[in-house]
């Protein structure tokens, strides 16, 4: 009887540390994307039509912006402007990127920013 509890008992916690080893991997392959936009401002009246328009469209497409209104060089020059945009998975950060929705945001950009360099990158 004492052989079956000791059995039963290291089956059961065998089966606890494997279900939570498989939440920590789970865990882990959640990572975060982030799609990085630096960009210069054409016309600061135009500026805040676009951040309305753009913040509804990321939105509806997954993703989470965020804008910094102050940008604080470490080394070198600092753009004028920066966006994160974070992102489920590379897939939908990608989707966005050539979504109809952000192609059609295209006019309203142009004379609001120009964007010197885009990007995206997985997070941990």
């Amino acid at each position: 009887m004492k052989t079956r509890s000791t059995v039963v008992l290291s089956m059961i916690a065998g089966a606890v540390v494997g279900a939570t080893a498989i939440q920590g991997l789970h865990a882990q392959g959640k990572s975060k994307v982030y799609m990085i936009s630096e960009s210069e401002i054409i016309d600061q009246a135009q500026l805040g039509t676009y951040n309305t328009t753009v913040q509804k469209a990321l939105k509806d497409a997954g993703g989470n912006l965020v804008l910094s209104d102050k940008v604080i060089a470490v080394l070198g020059n600092p753009p004028q402007r920066v966006g994160v945009t974070e992102f489920d998975s590379v897939e939908k950060a990608q989707a966005w990127v050539n979504s109809s929705a952000r192609k059609e945001l295209g006019p309203v950009r142009e004379k609001a920013v120009k964007i010197v360099r885009q990007y995206i990158l997985e997070g941990k």
